[in-house]
């Protein structure tokens, strides 16, 4: 099969990481890098040894595009997003897929009028840890799900605000910079969520959004879930600090930051322990565990989102995360931010 050519919108954090993950594959070759005409970007373009665009459209004039990665600044997602689309080109758009549903909405609509797929990049749907949950779930192994316990919680230094003022004013805050990975998570493992309840707090730092929430969860299987949420809390239970997936956090493997429990049993996630009824032990508290340690071989989900997009591109599968799977994980989390500011249920 021949070499597909990517660009990469926004040369940025992720964008370089995209930019190394497109060097590092022998099925695709960076296209082009769009972005604003600055020095660093100019930089950025010369290492990689592509041309830099300013515009999308300029980038797409040039031809011979099989892919997009749009890794720029929120806001620019959905019209840059609209651009490929209507340019009949398969493309990634990082998450969140855009800033509002409306948005998300509109995006979704037209890949469905023009038969494009859209890949939102929810990387963490690609690792190994959550395809080895969902399958052992959707085995059957934990019986109908009842509970679901979540965490993300972690101390975020000042310079990280410092960094990025923005942060700590509203639209920052850890309900729209980190929560979505959380709910794609729990989606793809769970089922749809139908409602949410969530108190929040900005006690510990005093900015003028949260940095502390605590969610309540409503499945449309029937399960229930708490999850907890904060940037201020010293402790490792978060996906960054138990996955092993990220070297530039240290992990912990005795550290859990999803417990999935069942009618037969329970999966505490990512150190991929069961504890669980048998066929010759009826389920009752007061009989003995089995339990079993499952064996996963952790890959970098970012290469494998990679790996995925190509076939993507390439007619060969549908799309894990989708542009309506990314709308869904915004409303969720638009409506948590709702239930803490408005102190009540929001049914989805």
């Amino acid at each position: 099969m021949r070499m597909l050519k990517f660009v990469v919108v926004g040369p940025g954090l992720m964008g370089k990481q995209h930019i190394r993950l497109i060097h590092e594959n022998p099925d695709c070759a960076l296209h082009s890098i769009v972005a604003p005409d600055h020095p660093a970007n100019h930089e950025t373009a010369q290492e990689a040894g592509a041309p830099i665009f300013h515009t999308l459209r300029e980038s797409l004039e040039r031809g011979d595009v099989d892919g997009v990665i749009i890794s720029s600044p929120n806001p620019f997602h959905a019209e840059q997003a609209r651009i490929c689309i209507e340019a009949g080109i398969t493309v990634l758009i990082e998450k969140p897929i855009t800033v509002s549903v409306a948005d998300a909405e509109a995006i979704a609509r037209l890949a469905d009028e023009k038969g494009v797929h859209v890949l939102v990049g929810h990387h963490r749907a690609h690792s190994p840890l959550l395809g080895l949950a969902r399958e052992t779930i959707q085995q059957g192994r934990l019986g109908r799900i009842v509970t679901v316990m979540g965490s993300a919680q972690f101390y975020k230094p000042p310079d990280y605000f410092e960094a990025g003022p923005w942060r700590q004013e509203v639209g920052g805050g850890p309900i729209l910079i980190n929560l979505i990975h959380e709910i794609g998570n729990l989606r793809s493992l769970c089922g749809e969520i139908t409602a949410v309840q969530a108190l929040s707090s900005s006690a510990m730092r005093g900015f003028p959004v949260e940095d502390t929430v605590a969610i309540n969860l409503m499945f449309e299987n029937g399960a229930l879930g708490t999850f907890m949420l904060s940037d201020t809390a010293s402790t490792a239970k978060s996906w960054e600090q138990t996955s092993r997936e990220n070297p530039i956090y240290p992990t912990y493997p005795d550290e859990d930051c999803y417990t999935i429990t069942g009618t037969l049993g329970s999966l505490s996630i990512p150190t991929m322990r069961m504890k669980y009824y048998d066929e010759s032990t009826p389920a009752s508290w007061l009989n003995p565990f089995s339990e079993e340690q499952l064996e996963v071989h952790r890959y970098d989900p970012l290469t494998c989102q990679l790996e995925h997009f190509i076939k993507l591109v390439r007619g060969q599968c549908e799309p894990l995360v989708s542009a309506a799977d990314g709308l869904r994980n915004l409303k969720v989390t638009e409506a948590i931010r709702t239930s803490a500011a408005m102190q009540r249920i929001v049914h989805l």
